[in-house]
């Protein structure tokens, strides 16, 4: 089958899929623009899963872009797909909804409260602003719209006709049992309809009627539901009857002028690729079974006198501290979601870094601080000229398309430390100023602009995503117990402590201060290097640290003590502490 190769080479895997599609599309279509493709269902929310159906042709159509070369990456919205069931977890819909199930999705009416006209609008338009967000540029194109103007109604007709061919392609695979996965971890229904992408993985593919096999189905006049069986067709006049099985309703229709239907999924995916001439066009791992809708559409394409496209097969993501994401699921996180707690750069990143046959997280909890440092470290690496190639490309893809740089933070300060920031300050962006303001007192910031949007963006991490028991609150009052009942060594500890705050005050400062406490009370200097330390002081360094949170914010642990100790503040800190 034409599937680009998985290499296991450490290279640029984005250079190499558009090398095959370029010299694919010279080889097809020479001299024609090279067209990569996605299709999403705009059945429910667009999760992070189904984002990797369009970053995957993105990054390729956008590396072709920058060798010159002119491309078309299209999203097909699946938007003529009908109505399967209600989605858990949406808001302004109850069971009721369900109703309009059988119902093309352009038909169900938008969730209560909507300013979008039906359901596909509603859920296209949350997606549509965040690949704007991300730098990706492409050309939608409405499967109702094409369907309903009669643009496929030549391939409809020649579909018709070679109904016996497509019948016989798809009798070939209606017994086989597929065979066990072997890389790929169980999955379940939810994921596999996930995985499938564009169309319904359970879409009936025209064999249930008793007249014979009819690659169409007509949406009822009456009801609008596609419970419908096409009971006989002429192909010379185009004459087609149907019945309705959920309403009773019959009519007789000609196809060459009735535009209320569509082709059945592992019908349509191919026609459409021939039609549109795609080069490129990534699948689900669950593509890879006998039956599925890709291989069978790369037997069925030739009906149409098209070729099947080339393209990986990509793997689910996942996010941290959640199971596979799944849209029949509630509460699954979207592109947009992600976006209100990180700057799109790192989103991008995260789908550039890893081979599409690479399954990763991406992380809402407290690992998106651990992402942001590595994210920082190969910006340095990249600055300083000591990136690796595959990483130096990766991070060229996150920040920047061929149309230019996606705009950023001026001063991309430490996430884990706006985030800390933001917790203590709980909202107070003039206390926010302060404390970041003299993080490095040589070079004081000025305005919170400077750290945006990064800022806002740990601000809404920790409002959204951290437990209300894990937030910091700082001390109104000391803890009078607690300091009367400290052994002399601990309170040594609070007056070196407290003896160099003036000297030490900014992070790099405050951090030397109290990791050299634990050091000098044993005897050593306090710049002395962990190699010569003996093991132990790792043990005091820990103990001083729970003893200084539970003084300032009542708990063993919380944000790093040197950004806590300038977001409590001088005067505060000298307070709590018993000075």
């Amino acid at each position: 089958m034409p599937i680009v190769a998985q290499s296991t080479e450490t290279t640029d895997w984005v250079s190499r899929f558009a090398d095959e599609v370029i010299e694919e599309s010279e080889r097809r279509a020479p001299g024609k623009p090279v067209v990569v493709a996605s299709g999403l269902s705009p059945s429910g929310p667009i999760h992070l899963g189904n984002l990797r159906e369009v970053m995957t042709p993105h990054l390729v159509a956008d590396e072709i872009r920058r060798r010159g070369y002119q491309v078309r990456h299209l999203i097909s919205w699946d938007d003529y797909d009908r109505y399967r069931k209600v989605p858990a977890g949406v808001t302004g819909i109850d069971e009721t909804w369900a109703e309009h199930i059988g119902k093309p999705l352009t038909s169900v009416p938008a969730p209560k409260g909507s300013p979008y006209p039906n359901w596909a609008e509603h859920f296209k338009a949350a997606m549509i602003g965040s690949l704007g967000e991300l730098g990706v540029e492409f050309d939608g194109i409405s499967q109702t719209k094409q369907y309903t103007s009669g643009a496929y109604r030549e391939q409809i007709l020649h579909a018709m006709r070679h109904r016996n061919e497509i019948d016989a392609i798809l009798d070939q695979y209606r017994t086989r049992k597929a065979p066990a996965k072997k890389s790929q971890k169980p999955v379940d229904e939810a994921e596999l309809e996930a995985a499938e992408g564009s169309g319904a993985a359970t879409e009936d593919d025209g064999s249930s009627g008793s007249a014979g096999y009819f690659p169409y189905k007509p949406y009822c006049g009456n009801c609008e539901k596609d419970f419908t069986t096409v009971t006989s067709y002429d192909d010379d006049s185009t004459e087609l009857t149907y019945a309705c099985t959920a309403c009773g309703f019959s009519e007789t229709v000609r196809l060459n002028e009735f535009n209320r239907g569509k082709l059945v999924w592992k019908v349509d995916w191919p026609m459409r690729w021939a039609y549109e001439g795609v080069i490129f066009e990534p699948s689900g791992v669950d593509h890879s079974s006998p039956g599925s809708s890709y291989q069978v559409g790369g037997q069925i394409v030739g009906i149409f006198g098209g070729k099947q496209p080339i393209g990986p097969m990509y793997a689910f993501v996942g996010i941290s501290g959640m199971a596979k994401m799944s849209s029949s699921r509630g509460g699954v996180p979207t592109p947009a979601d992600a976006l209100k707690i990180m700057e799109p750069q790192l989103l991008r990143w995260l789908y550039a870094r890893r081979k599409p046959n690479q399954s990763f997280k991406v992380a809402f909890d407290q690992e998106i601080q651990r992402l942001y440092d590595e994210w920082d470290r190969l910006e340095a690496k990249v600055a300083d000229g000591t990136a690796l190639p595959a990483d130096r490309a990766a991070h060229s893809r996150a920040v920047r398309t061929a149309s230019g740089e996606l705009p950023g933070t001026p001063r991309p300060l430490p996430y884990r430390t706006l985030a800390s920031v933001a917790d203590i300050t709980a909202g107070h962006e003039d206390q926010a100023l302060r404390i970041l303001s003299e993080l490095d007192p040589s070079r004081p910031l000025t305005s919170l602009d400077e750290v945006r949007p990064r800022y806002d963006k740990a601000e809404a991490w920790i409002n959204t995503h951290v437990p209300a028991d894990q937030r910091t609150i700082v001390r109104e009052e000391p803890d009078a117990e607690l300091l009367k009942s400290l052994d002399e060594r601990s309170r040594e500890s609070i007056r070196l402590l407290l003896d160099g705050l003036a000297e030490h005050w900014s992070l790099d400062g405050l951090t030397h201060l109290v990791y050299g406490v634990p050091k000098v009370q044993a005897g050593f200097s306090a710049d002395a290097t962990p190699k010569e330390l003996p093991p132990e002081i790792k043990t005091a360094q820990r103990a001083f640290f729970a003893l200084l949170y539970q003084l300032l914010v009542g708990r063993d642990t919380g944000p790093r003590l040197p950004t806590l100790l300038l977001a409590v503040g001088q005067e505060k800190v000298r307070y709590l502490l018993g000075e």
